[in-house]
């Protein structure tokens, strides 16, 4: 299925900047001056969009409303008062498709009986820290992509391409996104059949963005974005693995280094498959945060923005105390405790290059224009089937602020089967930003093996 770049830009408000044919990382002072005034400090339009009831951003949820008793503990929900404004379902799908993903619509044509979307007022709720705005400014002026796209520099932490002319500059945008600079969870993996039964397992996420180390820049980072550890909890039979992820800024210079620990061979291994189409549980490697990794295999196009209902400020998701049976229903998890909103998004499409290979042919991710959190994805194979609809439950952390995911589903519309991740209403802490982080020590492959046996 081709698409027409033209959708993406609506008459009356202007949903598409206007940007030069050939791409050019740098803007001028000029145009680095509008994330002042008409654009948000990440590039967003401030303006509202009364047509389609998206707000004006004025600055976000930056501070905790009444009743959150602090870090640390589970959030509550500022809008839990109030009530859909519509629900979409397989009847009355129709009359709101100009505003539904392509993906979005296949769900309602894969589970007509039970697929919903309730659709809440939009809240722009999305907030950062000062500095984190004000590095974003100095990115637009200079930060480059590096040769051939594969990673970036010049730029401190902050979005590195806030007023971006190429899909590679926006995916760039996602993957150096800020999400704090230190986070820890714990949480339920969920693999859910046909019949709506389901496997699980409890792991330990960590992860330390280096690229946001307060003073430093992408050219002084000894070429680390960030590390990561999961690590599989009891009561798993794999309790005790652990990988560990040193993703770098500059994937020509040095590609991801990655690290297992497995208990019952007591030895640390490389993990060169740790990226692109390796196999995960029920996605692909590269699926995960909805896409991370070296962006080379493919070319990008940024197909502009556009008004769609996306999942967003999915507080009820991670009500403490919520049974998994609660959220995991046959084919999706139970819409009543989801909530949609309209937002504008910017449209990103991946296509395979020729002589690559990966198991998805072509791929289309939508990113908040707010946050640049990627929402929503679709991955097609390489006879252009749609075959995975990947959503992000997203919800803002009004604590560090930022955007942040309540929970992530891969839904594979080939075997009617889905993965949840990030499930944290049965642990005991939500995930937690206020912790301090481990030294660098602790990010060695030579630490694994003690991680594993603690």
């Amino acid at each position: 299925m081709k698409l027409n770049s033209m959708r993406y830009c609506a008459t009356g408000l202007l949903l598409c900047t206007l940007l030069p044919l050939t791409a050019q990382a740098k803007v001028s002072a000029e145009q680095a001056t509008s994330l002042k005034d008409h654009l948000t400090p990440f590039g967003a339009i401030r303006q509202a969009d009364s047509e389609n009831g998206i707000p004006a951003w004025t600055g976000g949820l930056s501070s905790a409303p009444a009743g959150f008793a602090g870090p640390g503990n589970f959030q509550i929900d500022p809008y839990a008062t109030q009530q859909p404004l519509l629900i979409i379902d397989a009847q009355n799908r129709a009359s709101h498709a100009s505003h539904l993903s392509a993906g979005v619509q296949a769900l309602f044509a894969a589970y007509p009986d039970s697929f919903k979307i309730p659709v809440y007022p939009s809240q722009r709720s999305f907030a950062a820290p000062q500095e984190i705005y004000a590095n974003t400014y100095q990115n637009a002026l200079n930060a480059e992509l590096v040769a051939g796209g594969n990673g970036f520099t010049h730029a401190y932490g902050g979005i590195p391409f806030p007023i971006p002319q190429s899909g590679l500059e926006a995916i760039w945008n996602h993957i150096a996104r800020w999400q704090g600079r230190y986070f820890e969870d714990s949480s339920t993996t969920a693999r859910v059949n046909t019949s709506g039964s389901y496997s699980s397992s409890r792991e330990k996420n960590q992860l330390l963005f280096n690229y946001y180390e307060a003073g430093k820049n992408a050219d002084n980072l000894d070429n680390t974005l960030f590390y990561y550890i999961n690590k599989v909890l009891p009561p798993s039979r794999s309790a005790g693995e652990t990988l560990l992820v040193h993703e770098t800024i500059d994937q020509v210079t040095a590609p991801r280094m990655a690290w297992n620990y497995f208990p019952g061979q007591r030895r640390v291994r490389r993990a060169p498959t740790v990226a692109y189409d390796n196999p995960v549980e029920g996605y692909l490697s590269d699926d995960a945060d909805l896409y991370n990794g070296a962006p080379d295999r493919y070319e990008w196009k940024l197909l502009g923005r556009q008004a769609l209902y996306v999942p967003y400020n999915n507080y009820r998701l991670g009500q403490s105390g919520t049974p998994h049976a609660e959220l995991l229903h046959k084919g999706h998890l139970n819409p009543e405790l989801t909530r949609w909103e309209m937002h504008r998004v910017w449209v990103v499409e991946a296509q395979l290059k020729p002589g690559q290979r990966h198991a998805y042919g072509k791929r289309r991710f939508y990113l908040d224009e707010d946050s640049w959190s990627i929402l929503m994805a679709e991955s097609y194979d390489n006879r252009d089937q749609l075959w995975m609809v990947n959503l992000a439950f997203s919800k803002q952390a009004y604590e560090v602020p930022t955007l942040t995911t309540e929970a992530i589903v891969y839904h594979n519309l080939i075997s009617h089967t889905y993965t949840a991740t990030g499930l944290r209403s049965q642990e005991k802490a939500p995930r937690q930003f206020q912790l301090p982080a481990p030294p660098e020590s602790y990010w060695k492959p030579a630490n694994l093996r003690r991680m594993g046996t603690n």
